[in-house]
């Protein structure tokens, strides 16, 4: 970015009046985010677990299929190229119109959860912040409870729609609540107005759950969360929102580093931290509702992924966002995979098994974090 040397010197400046161990890391995490050979073999790793968690998804499976056909599978749908794969027309069926698309849009979600949860913990400063922070899930509950509860009248996309809509409300409820709280738009102020509006359609949702009790079990079912097996409808739905959420997010990447600052010493080099916040926070909500919408509410993997990333590859965003995009794919078609295979042929639902894999995590950043909190 233009700003970029610029903001090198006054943090360094900073650094020397306030002495502060933030502007440190701040430093800590440029020099080591200019080393383009190293984080390039970082990205390539990731990219490598990416692509073997996606091989697995397809494979594992009572159709018996292998990883030859599936290549060849794969290289037969590139136009100009003719491979004979060496699958049956059922087992061809199974994997375009059912294991792909599950596979794809495990990718999408667990991508989009982690680098929505990557951008949260960066703007509001808060290593325990998640997609879910400001209310997208309780609204999106509250928008799949009512589509539910509607039944056949809204038609095959009318659930995923609400749920979208209703995630969406969720953060524009907490933004405008935290704004009328002494026109506040800080970090802080944000958060609580979230736990409001999340306790508040919260309340909404259990009413309707309470009156309509007959449909308990389809709410419940969706609010653990599902991958999709009915085809590339539920792909197509969310695929342009999170192309556009992780592109923006990834632009802001650097920005990030220098939220970690605080406010004040980030609008000191010419950040707008209440503007950038916006930006993030609404672009990560975007791209959240989009697959919450499809996929049901599957929880820590916005915590678990980048607190791993962290831990592994460091904290230096310019490499924890695309690395949180790629991981946090493969976490969850691997995740998608112990889902469909635990207790086959009956199915767990997937956030279950993301639940029991993340709360240990999330007990262990908690005592990391304590004093920082």
């Amino acid at each position: 970015m233009p700003r970029t040397a610029e903001a090198t010197m006054a943090l360094d400046l900073v650094g020397e009046e306030r002495g502060t161990s933030a502007v440190a890391r701040v430093r800590a995490l440029r020099r080591l985010d200019a080393r383009p050979r190293l984080r390039r073999t970082k990205i390539l790793v990731g990219a490598l677990v990416c692509l073997v968690s996606v091989l697995v998804g397809c494979l594992v499976g009572p159709a018996g299929l292998s990883v030859s056909g599936v290549l060849l599978e794969l290289l037969d749908a590139i136009p100009g190229v003719e491979v004979d794969s060496g699958m049956s027309l059922t087992q061809q069926a199974i994997f375009w119109e059912i294991r792909l698309p599950r596979v794809v849009l495990g990718v999408l979600v667990g991508a989009m959860l982690a680098v929505a949860g990557t951008a949260y913990q960066g703007v509001f400063r808060n290593p325990l912040a998640d997609p879910y922070l400001l209310g997208v899930s309780s609204g999106a509950a509250l928008g799949a409870t009512l589509g539910i509860v509607a039944g056949g009248t809204i038609g095959p996309v009318g659930i995923p729609l609400l749920a979208f809509v209703g995630g969406l409300l969720g953060v524009a409820a907490t933004y405008a609540l935290g704004s009328s709280v002494g026109g506040g738009r800080g970090a802080v102020v944000i958060v609580l107005a979230g736990v409001a509006v999340g306790a508040f359609f919260n309340a909404i949702q259990n009413f309707v759950q309470q009156q309509y009790d007959d449909s308990l079990l389809s709410v419940y079912s969706w609010m653990l969360g599902r991958l999709s097996t009915d085809g590339w409808s539920d792909v197509a739905i969310a695929l342009p929102y999170v192309v556009v959420s992780c592109a923006v997010i990834l632009i802001h990447r650097r920005v990030l580093d220098v939220m970690a600052v605080g406010d004040v010493e980030a609008a000191s080099l010419g950040v707008d931290p209440a503007r950038v916040r916006l930006v993030l926070v609404l672009t990560a909500t975007l791209g959240t509702a989009a697959v919450v919408s499809v996929s049901g509410l599957i929880g820590f993997v916005g915590i678990v992924v980048p607190h791993a990333v962290r831990l592994l590859f460091g904290a230096a965003h310019h490499t924890l966002l695309p690395l949180a995009l790629l991981l946090g794919a493969a976490f969850l078609v691997l995740a998608d995979v112990v889902a469909r295979t635990a207790l086959a042929p009956a199915e767990v639902p997937i956030g279950v098994v993301t639940a029991l894999l993340g709360a240990p995590f999330f007990l262990v950043v908690l005592r990391r974090t304590k004093g920082d909190m």
